[in-house]
């Protein structure tokens, strides 16, 4: 036996959900409507409906309500707008209060019954009273959620140091763990300044290309070992992953860059 699922995203970049399609006729890039922890909210297909086996499900998915119309749409954009206000209160609220925290953005769930407040802050925060304030002001229910330097650059957006849209608002979807060791495999300078990213972590792109790197260089010898070449015996000063060549000095002091299939050790 198979189950249909249908893969649902939120927002540009954001994490895949799964949902019943309820024998839908749904295709990529549908707009539908589905009920979520946050109550009602409107996605966009982006994985049409396809089965999965049974057995690979740990509990039922919840039915997409509905196919969205031109109007749920017009009615996202006018709560977009009226958020765009409502973070301006919310704002003041905060410079009257005097808390510590940096207001990233505001949204409405498709009912308007729920506003939603993401914010970044060095350490934890006391939001209460601000929360009774933004209650009594709006007349809907008030959420705040702090969020990490990553996420408060997926939200805000930006530029890389190569020039392209950040890769986390363009198309990750999750944070995988970026090492320092990942920059040491790939020989990059080890400069803060260099290999940190807009959030002031390390760059999400040095884990693009480290299992390759990694993968290269096991089968490349160490600077220092004894090697031997068709020109003679040599000692490895360096070498070039990815272009899988070995640079070696000669007993007559020249150095030489060979394919690492011309080098035995």
């Amino acid at each position: 036996m198979a189950e249909q699922i249908v893969g649902v995203r939120f927002k540009t970049a954001g994490k895949i959900y799964y949902f019943d399609p309820a024998a839908l006729d749904l295709e990529v890039n549908d707009h539908v409507i589905v009920e979520t922890s946050r109550g009602q909210e409107l996605g966009k297909v982006v994985i049409a409906p396809r089965p999965v086996p049974a057995n690979e499900v740990n509990e039922p998915f919840k039915a997409v309500t509905r196919k969205a119309g031109p109007e749920d749409v017009s009615h996202i954009q006018e709560l977009e707008a009226k958020a765009e206000e409502v973070l301006i209160e919310c704002g003041k609220m905060i410079d009257e209060l005097q808390l510590p925290m940096k207001l990233l953005s505001a949204e409405y769930n498709i009912d308007g019954s729920r506003l939603t407040f993401l914010f970044s802050a060095e350490k934890r925060v006391d939001f209460r009273e601000l929360v009774r304030r933004l209650t009594k002001q709006f007349q809907v229910k008030v959420e705040l959620r702090q969020v990490g330097t990553r996420d408060e650059a997926k939200l805000i957006g930006g530029f890389g140091r190569c020039g392209r849209p950040l890769c986390c608002m363009s198309f990750i979807t999750e944070f995988d763990p970026v090492s320092i060791r990942m920059a040491k495999d790939q020989n990059l300078p080890l400069n803060p300044m260099k290999i940190s990213g807009v959030c002031g972590r390390l760059m999400c792109c040095l884990g693009y290309e480290s299992e390759q790197y990694r993968t290269i260089k096991e089968k490349m010898p160490r600077v220092g070992q004894q090697v031997a070449t068709a020109m003679g015996d040599a000692t490895v000063v360096g070498n070039n992953p990815m272009k899988e060549t070995v640079l070696v000095r000669l007993e007559g002091e020249a150095t030489v860059e060979l394919p690492l299939g011309e080098v035995s050790y």
